[in-house]
């Protein structure tokens, strides 16, 4: 039986890595897809591992397919998610958990409508006094809070929303949502 992709997105200081791990960790019907990129691999990487490394002509002949639920580029290098890596655990029975940038889940649900997009974040007094716990200065605070304002306002896609003030029910939230 075809499973489904989920796709949970929104600010840093959500906590949003703390609750898909531990999504990953309660659910064995729950897996991850292991990105693809263009960039050189490092010393020590291994491809599969972290990553699916491509040269840049496979890279742009796999995007030109529309062999990419989406895909963005940052420092000069690509980064991205396969279809095809999807899709075979999909097929296989598995439901997929995705953590992108609010930019990044966007493109997956315009890819791919049936996806479920989920936005997480605090309440703002949650954020904000999260952000200003490692902000080193009033500069970086603001810049924190006003990349949070962008994230949100681009958010209308998303299919459901978790606050997560608290971790334990956000985390109890998104295992009821993913079926």
């Amino acid at each position: 039986m075809r499973k489904k992709l989920y796709v949970v997105s929104g600010p840093s200081g959500a906590g949003i890595s703390d609750i898909v791990a531990a999504i990953f960790a309660k659910r064995a019907d729950v897996s991850a897809v292991t990105p693809i990129t263009a960039r050189k691999m490092k010393k020590g990487e291994t491809d599969g591992v972290g990553f699916f490394f491509y040269d840049l002509d496979g890279w742009k002949a796999l995007k030109d397919s529309g062999g990419m639920l989406e895909c963005t580029e940052f420092a000069g290098n690509d980064y991205g998610t396969s279809r095809a890596l999807v899709e075979e655990k999909l097929n296989a029975g598995q439901n997929v958990l995705l953590n992108l940038e609010v930019e990044r889940a966007a493109q997956v649900k315009a890819n791919m409508p049936e996806a479920v997009c989920v936005y997480i974040e605090p309440s703002p007094a949650v954020l904000r006094a999260r952000y200003e716990a490692i902000a080193r200065s009033p500069f970086e605070l603001s810049v924190r809070l006003e990349s949070s304002d962008k994230q949100r306002a681009l958010s209308a896609f998303a299919d459901a929303r978790i606050v997560s003030d608290d971790l334990t029910q956000a985390i109890a939230e998104l295992d009821a949502i993913i079926q």
